[in-house]
């Protein structure tokens, strides 16, 4: 709880990965991936209820062995490639007779996120009065971005004027890195996601930003893993 405001999280995780196959369940240093995320907000007091929402058998008793609730079948329309996160946790937040004031998203591809991680976003919301938190990552600067044409002709995202800015005046940009999203559920549902007015970003290390979608991820997951960067 936060203020005595019951907070849910959930952890999506279908079994249909195209990336990296089956990686839901593959492991990771000893431990299968989704264990990371379960341990990581098994860890955050200010968490009342851990779920899982999934499809997949084998993730449902990968999930129970490691401690996380799975008090439903994700149906098969939800659990498909063109299937939204937004639409999951809408059915999970209807198909759960209690309700609760806050709602925490836990992809499991961010297995280097801690429970420190997770209380910092709900922090930032109880501090600010704010609706909504999600953590962020610094990248380099869209200002030396370029698109390219059919003809591979450059063409600065920014404008020709952005690229003639030196690298030490340049603004520090921020990507969403998976992480970690908090909302109240009432403003979720209103504003169909976790980025609108009054969102306050969380930012993470880089060390602790790796989503893991191809194997190179994974890799580079495992390394920092083994040598203990994180």
């Amino acid at each position: 709880m936060i203020d005595g405001q019951s907070v849910l999280a959930v952890m999506p995780a279908r079994g249909g990965s195209k990336g990296l196959p089956g990686k839901n369940c593959l492991p990771l240093q000893g431990k299968p991936l989704l264990a990371w995320t379960i341990a990581a907000a098994r860890a955050c007091s200010a968490i009342d209820r851990l779920i899982l929402s999934s499809e997949d058998v084998a993730i449902m008793a990968t999930a129970r062995a490691w401690g996380c609730e799975v008090p439903f079948v994700r149906p098969a329309h939800l659990a498909t490639d063109d299937a939204s996160t937004i639409d999951v946790l809408r059915h999970a937040l209807q198909s759960l007779s209690e309700r609760y004031t806050w709602l925490v998203l836990l992809q499991p591809t961010s297995p280097l996120r801690q429970a420190a991680d997770i209380e910092a976003c709900l922090e930032l919301c109880r501090r600010y009065q704010a609706p909504a938190a999600v953590s962020v990552t610094a990248v380099k600067s869209p200002f030396w971005s370029y698109f390219l044409t059919p003809e591979q002709e450059m063409q600065p995202v920014l404008g020709q004027d952005a690229t003639r800015v030196g690298r030490q005046q340049l603004p520090t940009a921020y990507v969403l890195n998976g992480a970690v999203y908090v909302a109240r559920c009432d403003w979720f549902l209103r504003q169909n996601g976790f980025v609108g007015v009054g969102t306050r970003a969380y930012v993470m290390p880089a060390e602790r930003s790796v989503d893991i979608d191809t194997a190179l991820d994974w890799q580079w997951a495992d390394w920092l893993l083994q040598r203990r960067v994180i």
